[in-house]
This record gives structure tokens, sequence and C-alpha cells, in this order.
């Protein structure tokens, strides 16, 4: 990295928490093909009702627009999450014997919602930076996970595994991770320090929540009770 943009900044603030999810026995145990596919099924269930709020911050990306390219692209990552993503987890439940209607009927888990909420708080009160602050730090993370776990030998053998990785280690998904990442450094341009110093707050905190993540669903986390 040059170290010149402003999303070097977020990922030079961020570094240290990627990291540690990076070690996380989830994604370890998950890159090498050891993870008790109950924890997988866990994941994949909270996983797909955060992506329901996750698409919505496209939505309202599109809407806080000011330009029709910006637009069409936010419309892009919407349809992508909706009908690409999340049809990977339907498919993946089935295997498990997990239905449709199972999946979608999933009760979020408390870190899933302050989660979720948190990302829309972004986007409903804030600016268009700090929305793509927000929901940038999921889809970068992943990118970086996939192409790492892509590289792992025998890591793209494991029969429930494979397409997880090979998904997120795509050039598809890299592009529009790009796209995110290109539109940070745009919105950024110009601002005062203490408008950049949010942002970084807004990157920092969900990149906290993807470690939370991980962390929740390697434990099956369950409301108190």
């Amino acid at each position: 990295m040059s170290g010149n943009r402003f999303s070097d900044r977020l990922y030079r603030a961020a570094q240290q928490v990627w990291e540690s999810s990076h070690r996380h026995p989830f994604l370890t145990e998950l890159r090498d093909g050891t993870l008790d596919p109950k924890r997988f099924i866990y994941y994949l269930r909270q996983d797909y009702v955060y992506l329901i709020d996750f698409a919505k911050m496209f939505a309202l990306g599109g809407a806080k627009a000011r330009d029709l390219e910006t637009m069409g692209k936010f419309a892009e990552l919407f349809h992508s999450t909706l009908n690409v993503e999340m049809e990977l987890h339907r498919r993946y439940a089935e295997r498990f014997g997990l239905s449709r209607e199972e999946l979608a009927a999933t009760v979020p888990s408390p870190t899933t919602i302050a989660y979720t909420k948190y990302m829309l708080d972004a986007a409903h009160n804030g600016s268009l930076a700090e929305l793509v602050a927000a929901l940038l730090p999921c889809m970068w993370s992943y990118r970086e996970i996939g192409r790492a776990f892509a590289r792992v030998p025998g890591a793209l053998d494991h029969p429930l595994y494979r397409e997880w990785i090979l998904m997120y280690s795509s050039d598809e998904f890299g592009e529009l991770t790009d796209w995110c990442i290109d539109l940070i450094d745009s919105l950024a341009e110009g601002l005062p320090e203490r408008e950049l110093a949010v942002l970084e707050e807004r990157f920092v905190v969900a990149s906290k929540f993807e470690y939370l993540f991980w962390d929740m669903a390697y434990r099956e986390e369950e409301w108190p009770g």
C-alpha cells in the first residue's frame, strides 16, 4: 500500500483487529477443514439474517448517492447481496437439512443485532461516507480472508467450505470491494480531520464487530434464558 489514500489509513487502523480475526479458531478451523459443521450452520443462519440488514445499507447508499453511476453500483451491490450471497447461504443450509423457511426464521443473536443496528445507525444518521465506512469492513475483510484461504494448499478440497472460500476470493467479489474502497477515498477527499476521524471510528468499530461475529459463531451464542 502506498499509504497516501484514506483507505490506507483505515486499513492500518483496523489491521490489528483483522489479524486477530484471521487467528480466530472459527476461521483457522474453516481454512483447515476441521470446523465443526454445527458451528458453520450456526454462522450461516446468523449471517443470513445479518445480510438482510446489510443489503439495506446498499439501498440506503443508493438513496444518499448524488449521481446515477453511484446509484447504479449500489443497486448492483444490493442485487449481489440479496441474490448471490444469500442464495449461497440457502444452498449451504439445504446440505445440512435446513429448509429455506427455517433459515429465514432464524432469531438474530445479541451480537448480530448490535452489529446491524450499529451499521444502520451510520446509514440513517450519518453521511454517505459514514455509511460506506461502516459497511466496508465486512466486504474488505471477507475479501482478505477469501484470498488468503484460497492460497492455502488443500483449503479448496473441503466439500462443505470450498464454495464459501471461492465466493469471497472471486474476482467479482473483489471488484465490488475495490469499488467501495475507491468510493470511500473519493468521499473522504477534502474533508477536515474531525470528519475523517469519525469515518475511521466507524470503520474500526465495524471491524471489531466482525471479530465478535466470528467469536459469536464459534460459541454459538444464545440469548440468556
